[in-house]
């Protein structure tokens, strides 16, 4: 089978970006223009900005791709791009680009997920993984543990009720005073607290046994805080990262090692921006440890949004017969199944 050289796009959020990937496992470029430094005056991403940023870096952004590949489109087989969930106006902008490219270039366009594409990250850094496998996928957005039965055929097992475990993470870090993007600073301050020093709630869902609620955890903390700057009492910054990061992180982990349990799994797979969350990582490694079972997730640089994982997630989607015409629309909104 001759090779397929995939050049993708994605723009869900706050990161334009673009990559080269041969046959969904092997990545010739990959080139990122992040936004985060300007969206951190604001404490959050601003959609109508991240729009508009994305129109000024995307053609620059994708010409590097190739030229970084060393490629012409004369040596592209396909376009793949992620066009639901994600901003809207966001999405917009590499999905049009997209359809421009695959109209001129007279290639395939080929619809990707973006929470797919999250998955399928690991595909590139872990070239012996293959379905079928279980996988918790937590970002910014999403938290869902996710039965990856093939390539393209996935079963949500559980996900969050309310906010993502992400999003709790960066609401949490800002009320303790820390830059945006939150989650980061908060995992880096957490390794020096103690977890135990305060005792935060551990919600459940009744009769969803994998199903995960971030919302009161996240109102907990941010009203302890609240409640102790208005007797003028300063809390100890450290432990209190460190007790919100071990309530987060047990809650995701019980919930994934459960699941596993009950549709015996033994193939373990973490990915999405928190991916990235040290105490997740090593939670997760362990408790697949203690059970002879094997672990996987990313390296840092493929946690978070970028183009190498669209490709990645395109070869298959391609493989499956999933294609588009310039009919294609961008979705704010769309379950992974």
């Amino acid at each position: 089978m001759p090779q397929m050289k995939i050049l993708s796009i994605e723009s869900s959020c706050d990161e334009t970006a673009a990559a080269v990937v041969e046959d969904g496992r092997i990545v010739l470029s990959s080139v990122v223009a992040s936004q985060v430094e300007e969206h951190k005056l604001y404490g959050g991403v601003v959609p109508e900005i991240a729009s508009r940023r994305h129109c000024e870096a995307i053609n620059g952004v994708v010409g590097k791709a190739l030229e970084d590949a060393g490629l012409g489109f004369g040596d592209i087989d396909a376009i793949a791009v992620t066009y639901a969930p994600g901003l809207i106006g966001a999405l917009l902008v590499g999905v049009n680009f997209a359809k421009g490219l695959s109209m001129s270039a007279g290639l395939p366009l080929i619809p990707v997920h973006h929470l797919r594409s999250h998955i399928a990250s690991n595909y590139i850094a872990h070239p012996e993984l293959e379905p079928p496998f279980l996988c918790l996928v937590v970002s910014g957005g999403h938290s869902h543990i996710v039965e990856v039965k093939d390539y393209t055929e996935m079963k949500v097992i559980g996900k969050t009720r309310d906010d993502a475990a992400g999003e709790a993470f960066d609401k949490a870090a800002r009320t303790m005073g820390m830059p945006y993007p939150g989650g980061i600073h908060l995992d880096k301050i957490a390794e020096e607290g103690d977890p135990n020093a305060f005792a935060l709630p551990h919600p459940k869902v009744e009769g969803s046994p994998y199903d995960m609620s971030f919302s009161g955890l996240k109102t907990a903390i941010i009203n302890l805080i609240h409640n102790a700057s208005q007797k003028g009492e300063t809390l100890p910054v450290k432990d209190l990262s460190a007790s919100f990061r071990k309530a987060v992180t047990d809650s995701l982990t019980e919930k994934f090692i459960s699941a596993a349990e009950a549709l015996s799994y033994k193939k373990l797979v973490l990915a999405g921006g928190v991916s990235a969350n040290s105490l997740l990582r090593r939670r997760v490694s362990e408790e697949c440890q203690k059970r002879g079972w094997s672990c996987y997730y990313p390296p840092l640089h493929l946690c978070g949004d970028n183009g190498a994982m669209v490709g990645a997630q395109g070869y298959y989607e391609y493989l499956a017969g999933n294609t588009a015409d310039t009919s294609l629309n961008a979705r704010a909104t769309m379950s992974i199944e």
